[in-house]
């Protein structure tokens, strides 16, 4: 039984995470800022509510709740999707999904370090949109390069946790039809979620830092 904690778990992904994480008998601390009717009806979830990745103190505040628990896989999950192209491009909008996508996963990772021990795994929910090869559509400014730097960020972990024996995973879960994409994916939760666990499970220090779909094939930077 492994201890997972899973970031921004009220709803989509991050909650179908959490379930089929419990199903295969894992142990599951759920974060979050509030928890849905959904999140609290999974049965033996520890939920950590009121958690802002966005905010340095909230998460000191949740590693000191966590006392002692060691971490066996921390599931960098939570993150937003804001619509922006060139005609009406809000830069607000661009630093706020920034802030939450690339900034947020790091500041959780800095700040649950201490919990992680060798043979500990970080998964970074990223997206196929922060492949620069792989763009040929343009827009999505803020949502595009929020990613591009997560990508950016977990390379570098890969290399930096390595010598703790901590390996990474850089995660596309598809398109997921979820209230983030308005329902619009071709992929529901479920069996994204089931690809991106058979993904962690297979993470090993040598495959650390790979840019992968949840179904398996790597994907261009």
């Amino acid at each position: 039984m492994a201890n997972v904690l899973i970031t921004g778990t009220n709803r989509g992904i991050g909650l179908a995470l959490t379930r089929h994480f419990i199903e295969q008998g894992d142990s599951v601390i759920a974060t979050c800022r509030k928890p849905s009717v959904e999140l609290r009806a999974c049965a033996g979830v520890r939920i950590e509510a009121e958690v802002d990745i966005t905010d340095s103190a909230s998460l000191d505040a949740l590693r000191e709740r966590l006392g002692r628990t060691r971490l066996d896989v921390l599931f960098l999950n939570a993150g937003i999707l804001e619509s922006g192209g060139l005609a009406d491009l809000d830069f607000e909008s661009v630093t706020r999904q920034l802030e939450v996508n690339a900034v947020g996963p790091l500041r959780t990772l800095v700040a649950l370090r201490p919990l992680l021990r060798r043979g500990s795994k970080v998964a970074l929910m990223t997206s196929r949109m922060g492949s620069i090869a792989d763009n040929t559509s343009g827009g999505s400014y803020g949502y595009r390069m929020s990613k591009a730097a997560l990508n950016a960020a977990g390379k570098s972990l890969s290399i930096d946790l390595a010598q703790q024996g901590i390996a990474v995973a850089i995660l596309h879960p598809g398109w997921v039809s979820t209230d983030m994409t308005r329902h619009s994916g071709n992929v529901d939760p479920d069996e994204a979620a089931r690809g991106l666990i058979a993904r962690v499970d297979a993470l090993t220090l040598e495959t650390s830092g790979t840019f992968w779909h949840a179904d398996g094939s790597v994907l261009p930077w």
